[in-house]
């Protein structure tokens, strides 16, 4: 979402850089710069106003024109500005000391509420904590089924009937948590197209009712500006704890993301970054500021593949790595791994060289369909050929390309770049002992 943000304000800074010194008219220019930068990407120009005032305040600092860095001090400036914009610290749900810890979500209709409360509900089962789910939305065609069909595939129970009050069903549903100690309670709201004084007046009964602990608003960060309008009305008439994003993955500006903020005072808990249940996470306003300063988000990287790469799996991995035994099956479940992690794009945007791959989405998309087209060239394989791919000559390769709808020169390069990695993993393995061993979190130690 912040791809456009991100290339113009890193262009600003790589030519504020080039700059043997600067002065105050040469920062002036440059926040003029960012100023648009924010503006296009339909950032609220009451927040722009504020944020290059207390930009320029800053960075006009006499410890900044005497710096040995200037440049880089601006950009420190701007880091620490965007991340206090975003919300400092973060927010996080904090529990109640009794179950049901009661969640309600609000917002319009069409914003992603039914999907989002499956998705928190699956974030929070994988933290070990045993949710519920109520569907109060009765207004809405089939929103119930959508929810049990949801809770049915992430295997969190659903509160659904077809003939109570939406206060009702809350009710139950918060009465069913707490006799069975389940907890959170996520609470589906119904919404409407539109702000109108009757929803508004069902969400406030339902919280004077049931006196939610959370009261999160789901917005649709594509709809810009307006976004900022829903948020500031839904706190004014309802109240709201935090803000839930969704469709951060889009293709819109991400001023809503920079703006609602600032607009209501209420913090943004999470984001939501694709359809699928688990495309749901908190949200760092630090990682968030880095990413779009083009200084990644290794942290976010990580967390993705512990999430992603199976313990088990990956101490296998390691020895057969030391013994050499790695095989086309292998390399098959690491492409796979790969896949689980997300789009190519937003992998390597969290790594530290952002503004390398600015104007490459095409080969990012190849090399994703390269992915699938792989997987689908080793499952046309025999066991024999997959263990080892020495043997697979001409006609072994043409029957291949025909039994995974791929061509030779697919089957071609799937080959090299085996032989390549293994190549890579010989060489690896004669530094062994070399180097000192390096420890990521959640990925196992090589014993020996």
């Amino acid at each position: 979402m912040f791809e456009s943000l991100s290339a113009r304000l890193q262009d600003v800074f790589d030519r504020l850089g080039g700059r043997g010194r600067l002065t105050a008219d040469n920062i002036q220019e440059a926040l003029r710069e960012v100023r648009v930068a924010l503006l296009e990407a339909d950032v609220n120009f009451k927040v722009v106003r504020a944020f290059v005032e207390r930009v320029r305040e800053r960075a006009a600092g006499q410890e900044i024109l005497t710096s040995l860095t200037p440049a880089q001090q601006v950009v420190k400036v701007v880091y620490d500005e965007l991340v206090e914009l975003l919300g400092g610290s973060g927010h996080r749900l904090a529990f109640a000391p009794h179950p049901p810890t009661i969640v309600m979500l609000v917002g319009l209709q069409g914003s992603g509420k039914t999907t989002t409360a499956a998705k928190l509900a699956r974030l929070y089962a994988r933290q070990g904590q045993h949710p519920i789910l109520a569907a109060a939305d009765t207004y809405r065609p089939a929103a119930m089924d959508q929810l049990r069909a949801l809770g049915e595939q992430i295997g969190v129970p659903v509160v659904a009937s077809p003939g109570p009050t939406p206060l009702d069903i809350c009710r139950q549903a918060r009465d069913e948590a707490a006799t069975r100690g389940l907890t959170p309670l996520i609470l589906d709201t119904a919404g409407r197209l539109h702000i109108d004084e009757a929803m508004l007046e069902e969400l406030r009964a339902i919280r004077a009712a049931v006196k939610p602990h959370h009261v999160l608003l789901v917005v649709d960060a594509m709809t810009g500006q307006d976004a900022v309008t829903v948020a500031d009305r839904f706190n004014q008439a309802v109240g709201i704890d935090a803000v839930i994003l969704t469709k951060l993955d889009g293709d819109s500006r991400g001023g809503a993301a920079l703006s609602v903020r600032h607009a209501t005072g209420r913090p943004i808990a999470f984001v939501g970054v694709g359809e699928k249940t688990e495309a749901l996470e908190p949200f760092h306003p630090d990682r968030v500021a880095s990413r779009i300063l083009g200084m990644g988000d290794v942290l976010s990287l990580v967390e993705k593949a512990q999430q992603t790469v199976d313990q088990q799996t990956a101490e296998t991995l390691v020895r057969k790595l030391r013994e050499d035994a790695f095989t086309l099956e292998d390399f098959r479940e690491q492409l796979r791994q790969l896949q689980r992690m997300g789009p190519l794009d937003q992998v390597l945007g969290m790594l530290p060289f952002g503004k390398m791959l600015r104007g490459a989405p095409a080969e990012l998309h190849a090399e994703q369909a390269d992915l699938a087209r792989f997987d689908a060239i080793i499952g046309s394989m025999t066991p024999a050929e997959r263990s080892h791919p020495e043997i697979v000559n001409g006609s072994r390769r043409q029957r291949i390309a025909r039994g995974s709808g791929t061509s030779v020169q697919d089957v071609n390069r799937l080959l090299k770049q085996y032989g390549q990695l293994r190549k890579m993993m010989k060489q690896l393995k004669g530094l062994e002992g070399k180097l000192p061993r390096l420890r990521l979190p959640g990925f196992p130690t090589p014993r020996g």
